[in-house]
């Protein structure tokens, strides 16, 4: 599928239309109830600001975590629509229901340029189920609808699929921008290209590896993933998460990689722990030697310097999830390593997923890299090939 053809933000007329607008908002918050991390409300703004210009009254809609198709006041896109209000300096009223009276009233009485959000659509049990008379609900607020939220266009849903049956539809600014980026990426990389694959499960990333072995030079596998790797060597991997189902399968990409002549690494040494705890007591040993009782947690030094040398000189860097359990500080330096070396390598660099942007943003790098993903799981579903349903459905040019 050729996503570069569908229509853009700029292909469809929204001139003092109402205009429906998908984002992703779902930020996570701190414990003070504070959004801990705002980017994805930013990456939002340029399309917010074009419809603005344009005189266009824009209902904004989201998701927020999984409040199971009900209303739940932890789950409120309230601090989002403050959080709107203060850099749009202008107020961004919420509505009191997700497609009700409250929602219709509202988008009836904005004005040229003003700008609403509507309650977390995840509110209503029809959005996760792509329900044809919620989405004709949402439709009816609108008469243009444009989706950008790229985090969420893997999912077939009312807000992102169900809507464009009933709306000219297009992609925003973001949906472009990581479309855009990741394609080119994948069709034009600048060699050597190596990719980066972190996380807990092999079975997750099964057809991101096949697709990325016909297109990279070198493969690099850290995270929990790692260690099913190591178990199809015959490696002593003690109580460390592995796949079983899925060791032969491991044996089987080493081998394809090999025949397709990519460079496949996988960690030397790990750190180590007694339990999968924060504070757990740990020490650093092989891979083909990690004792009985003992769990990797995280890449060790050698590894870390084996992974810096495989990026010397890359001209592409594609990496989704971290090395290890960056969230816990000592089984952080992994990841953190291989940020450093990614920067430093110079090269074109793609991250994606929300804790391996956490880190990155952690250490002060956000601006080193050349493109942090706003979705993980769809970053992953492109890198595939796989269809994504929330672009699949937009209007061709």
């Amino acid at each position: 599928m050729n996503y570069l053809n569908k229509k853009t933000i700029e292909d469809v007329d929204v001139y003092n239309k109402r205009v429906l607008m998908r984002c992703d908002f779902n930020v996570p918050f701190d414990e003070t109830g504070q959004i801990s991390d705002t980017r994805r409300i930013t990456e939002s703004l340029k399309s917010i600001g074009y419809l603005t210009d344009r005189k266009a009254r824009v209902i904004l809609c989201s998701h927020l975590g999984r409040p199971g198709g009900k209303f739940n006041s932890k789950f409120s896109l309230r601090p989002v629509a403050n959080y709107l209000s203060e850099i749009l300096k202008k107020d961004v009223k919420l509505s009191g229901d997700v497609a009700g009276s409250n929602s219709k009233n509202l988008a009836l009485s904005l004005n040229e340029g003003d700008v609403m959000l509507l309650e977390n659509v995840r509110f209503h049990r029809g959005e996760e189920k792509n329900d044809a008379e919620f989405s004709k609900q949402l439709a009816s607020l609108a008469e243009v609808f444009i989706n950008d939220a790229f985090g969420t266009a893997h999912r077939a849903h009312a807000s992102t699929v169900g809507v464009t049956e009933y709306l000219p539809s297009a992609c925003g600014y973001l949906m472009l921008k990581e479309v855009s980026t990741i394609t080119k990426a994948l069709r034009e990389p600048k060699r050597p290209f190596v990719a980066i694959l972190g996380g807990a499960k092999v079975s997750d990333k099964i057809g991101v590896i096949h697709s990325l072995l016909e297109k990279v030079d070198t493969l690099v596998i850290g995270g929990g993933m790692a260690y099913t790797f190591m178990n199809a060597l015959g490696y002593s991997i003690g109580t460390s998460i592995c796949e079983n189902d899925k060791v032969s399968l491991a044996a089987d990409i080493m081998a394809s990689a090999k025949d397709k002549l990519v460079k496949f690494i996988i960690p030397v040494d790990n750190r180590v722990g007694t339990e999968y705890s924060p504070n757990t007591e740990f020490k650093t040993v092989q891979s083909d030697s990690i004792p009985e009782g003992w769990m990797g947690l995280d890449i060790g030094p050698k590894t870390e310097v084996l992974f810096k040398e495989a990026l010397n000189g890359a001209g592409t860097v594609i990496w989704n999830g971290p090395m290890g359990v960056a969230e816990w500080e000592k089984f952080s330096n992994g990841t953190f390593a291989v940020i450093k070396a990614v920067v430093e390598s110079d090269a074109f660099s793609i991250i994606g997923g929300g804790d391996l942007a956490a880190a990155v943003k952690k250490l002060g790098y956000a601006e080193k890299v050349s493109h942090i993903s706003t979705g993980g799981g769809a970053s992953l579903a492109l890198l595939e090939g796989k269809d994504l349903p929330g672009l699949t459905c937009l209007s061709d040019k």
